[in-house]
């Protein structure tokens, strides 16, 4: 069965960095784009960016531009979101799936990520 495992969220001071990573398994993992998703308390969930299949290009929301990088490890059916200057407006639980309309439903637990002072 499809399974997603985030990780590598945390509590962090805003300016701070942290990289979350996404292991896939249970469908071809090379040859769909994958996005990172977040959802605050109270409020729905959202695209934050994704990368296509190999050779991959990339999409971010403006709000992440310049500060998010999203990748992937294709042998290692994973995937990545380096955060950097973090605001307090970042804090959500952040999940990766295949792109709007294409998610399976079985999402994941997903990975808690705090930026607080």
């Amino acid at each position: 069965q499809v399974q997603f495992v985030e990780s590598g969220g945390g509590l962090v001071q805003p300016g701070g960095s942290l990289t979350l990573s996404c292991i896939v398994s249970g469908f071809n993992f090379t040859k769909y784009p994958m996005c990172w998703y977040r959802q605050a308390p109270g409020q729905e969930r959202k695209l934050v960016a994704h990368i296509t299949q190999a050779p991959s290009t990339t999409y971010y929301t403006d709000s992440v531009k310049g500060r998010f990088t999203i990748s992937r490890d294709d042998a290692k059916n994973t995937l990545y979101l380096q955060m950097n200057s973090l605001k307090p407006e970042d804090s959500s639980v952040y999940y990766c799936n295949r792109l709007p309309g294409w998610t399976f439903p079985s999402w994941g637990q997903g990975t808690q990520v705090t930026i607080s002072s």
